[in-house]
């Protein structure tokens, strides 16, 4: 009887970016593998690329399961009807693999798996970045600290991405605790990415002698995209430009406050774009000011095709970036120290900045990564055995 594995995700978008070579590892090891996920709601790609994604999944003979696992804990109605079908899922495939991800659907998964853990199920969950950190509200650390401590008894391994994250695990019940550096990065696939960047800057409106900074991400109060709009405010050279690849609920607030402060011809948004890494080699600069943060994987690939970087002073971002070397690092919303980072790359060492950035993504290779979480499927496989 063939192995099973499931990688269960809040929204379809965490194993669609995240997650294939995971998917992959697990298939080389024999496993047939399925994927559970919110695939109607929540993704931070667009529903067309959602829909592409399970008829991708479907072609490989994996498995899809549409799992309504809300991203608010308020919604303790799709919380529940969750809980079920997942449980019903697991018990009923009988898998020797369980990996899950994202907080609302590992609480989910970790407490539907509890039977199943007595017969040989081996459940993994993955924090892509804790809510509770240095930093965040008391009510961040009152709520969100005892959940996960309390799901960690349901937990086989638990792997964190940072070495914030990696220390607070270490203080909770999992059976096994694994630092593993992010998901990885094909840092020579993005370093040798061609592009007539020309052509593709002129399709933005920019120009050759533009210097123009990039973020990637949803946009959202949590990117915090408002800081770098305003630190651009700040910087009375007009040729000094913002492009903003994603989508999100701050979208419309953002292009008015572009055209309050006068930054139209300066600031664009892109929207969702699947060429990315072809971006990355059109623009000078990366900003990444977030408010909170894993292990990004937006900042590694920037990182990995060469850019300078400003960004926020927070966990995630402090294991990639150190302070004046590969960027600058700065308060999170700091619009004036923002403001003359953004100025000191423009002026200055971005070249030098670019080497130490591809130097430090060797570290944080898809190669090694992988090997990590071969090794750590294996030892779940032999535990099974």
């Amino acid at each position: 009887m063939q192995k099973r594995a499931l990688q269960l995700a809040s929204v379809a978008s965490m194993i669609d970016l995240f997650n294939a070579d995971n998917i992959r590892i697990l298939q080389s090891l024999g496993y047939a593998v399925d994927v559970a996920t919110n695939f109607e709601e929540g993704s931070i790609t667009s529903q067309e690329r959602v829909n592409e994604y399970r008829e991708e999944l479907k072609k490989l003979n994996i498995g899809t399961f549409q799992i309504p696992i809300p991203r608010s804990i308020s919604k303790i109605g799709n919380i529940v009807k969750s809980y079920k079908l997942v449980k019903h899922l697991v018990e009923e495939n009988k898998y020797q693999i369980v990996h899950c991800h994202s907080p609302i659907g590992g609480v989910i998964c970790r407490l539907a798996c509890r039977k199943a853990r007595k017969t040989g199920t081996k459940v993994i969950y993955t924090a892509h970045g804790f809510h509770f950190f240095k930093g965040s509200s008391k009510i961040a650390w009152v709520v969100y600290y005892p959940i996960e401590k309390l799901c960690s008894k349901y937990t086989d391994v638990l792997i964190t991405i940072n070495q914030e994250d990696f220390r607070n695990a270490q203080k909770m019940y999992a059976k096994q605790v694994e630092y593993v550096p992010g998901i990885g990065v094909h840092t020579e696939e993005i370093k040798n990415t061609v592009v007539d960047r020309t052509q593709m800057r002129s399709s933005f409106g920019f120009s050759d002698g533009d210097f123009v900074f990039m973020s990637v991400g949803q946009i959202s109060i949590r990117k915090n995209h408002e800081v770098i709009i305003r630190a651009l405010a700040k910087i009375i050279n007009e040729k000094v430009k913002y492009l903003i690849v994603g989508f999100g609920e701050e979208e419309e607030r953002l292009k008015n406050l572009v055209a309050e402060l006068g930054l139209q011809n300066r600031v664009v948004f892109a929207g969702y774009r699947k060429d990315v890494k072809e971006i990355l080699h059109t623009v000078d600069a990366f900003a990444f000011p977030s408010l909170q943060e894993g292990l990004p994987v937006a900042l590694m690939e920037a990182m990995a095709a060469g850019l300078p970087v400003v960004c926020s002073r927070i966990r995630g971002n402090i294991d990639l970036i150190e302070n004046g070397k590969g960027g600058y690092l700065y308060d999170s919303h700091d619009i004036d120290g923002f403001a003359e980072g953004m100025k000191k790359i423009v002026s200055g060492n971005a070249d030098e900045m670019s080497v130490v950035n591809q130097e430090v993504m060797k570290n944080f290779d898809v190669e090694k990564i992988c090997g990590i979480m071969k090794k750590i499927y294996r030892n779940c496989q032999n535990d099974a055995t």
